[in-house]
């Protein structure tokens, strides 16, 4: 196909795109360029070029023990979130169930409130109904919050999916669990690769339901960055977001590997 677009166009799409993407990774680039420097304070271009930073925050029980409890947290809400959010997917798309739109619609609610209503909503009733806070309540929080993307994503797999896949496994002889985890839940594979990646990091960098539901003797390291940041900043607050930014990365690559970038977005 000819583009006949008038040149002057082009060149503005040109420049707002390489404006957008500068502004949105400007700021990444500039926090590992802060992590590395040899000063004492925050300050970018960096003071000269050392590691001293990433050696505190990997000696210092503060950071490493927020870390463990970041990735546990974050691993528990993955693994929930995606086994449910993917059942639930599947219900949704075949509309098994009564009233399958508004069922939709609540399972997508925490995608629209904010935050801060959410954490506050959910820690009014926990302490009404259960009581005290505690890892658990952090756990719940989260899981509420990565829920909606694994059926999103899974959903959004399904509704471009050969519907007549598995009714031909049924007729070949295949059961209802046969055909579900041969047929149904491989074809859902990017969407359900896509939803674990969403749900594992919004669990690792949620901080402000964290904030509402989490005991004082539980800190995952979005409320320490948050913690540091406001009594004590120095760069090890970069040198940890910039290993958050490293992870998310390393993810990414993990997910074009197994299934592919391109599968996921279609």
């Amino acid at each position: 196909m000819v583009d006949h677009s008038p040149l002057w166009l082009r060149l503005v799409t040109a420049c707002l795109t390489s404006t957008i993407v500068i502004f949105l990774i400007a700021p990444l680039l500039i926090v590992v360029g802060v992590s590395f420097t040899a000063g004492d304070y925050i300050a970018f271009p960096p003071q000269g070029l050392s590691l001293r930073w990433y050696a505190k925050i990997l000696s210092e029980q503060v950071y490493t023990s927020s870390f463990a409890m970041s990735l546990w947290v974050a691993c528990l809400v993955t693994v929930s979130a995606t086994a449910i959010g993917t059942a639930a997917a599947i219900a949704l798309h075949r509309e098994v169930l009564p009233g399958s739109r508004a069922i939709s619609g609540f399972f997508f609610a925490p995608i629209i409130l904010p935050s801060i209503i959410l954490g506050l909503g959910l820690l009014i009733v926990w302490s009404r109904v259960i009581g005290a806070t505690s890892v658990l309540t952090v756990f719940v929080g989260h899981f509420v919050l990565a829920l909606p993307y694994v059926i999103r994503t899974t959903l959004a797999v399904l509704t471009t999916s050969d519907p007549f896949l598995e009714e031909a496994a049924r007729t070949m002889g295949a059961g209802p669990w046969q055909s579900l985890w041969r047929v149904t839940v491989p074809q859902c594979a990017p969407g359900i690769a896509a939803g674990a990646f969403f749900a594992f990091n919004i669990s690792f960098d949620e901080a402000v339901v964290s904030l509402f539901l989490r005991s004082p003797d539980i800190m995952t390291l979005p409320i320490q960055i948050y913690t540091q940041l406001e009594f004590s900043p120095d760069p090890s607050i970069a040198a940890v977001s910039s290993l958050m930014i490293g992870l998310t990365i390393v993810l990414i690559v993990l997910i074009e590997r197994v299934v592919g970038l391109q599968k996921i977005t279609e």
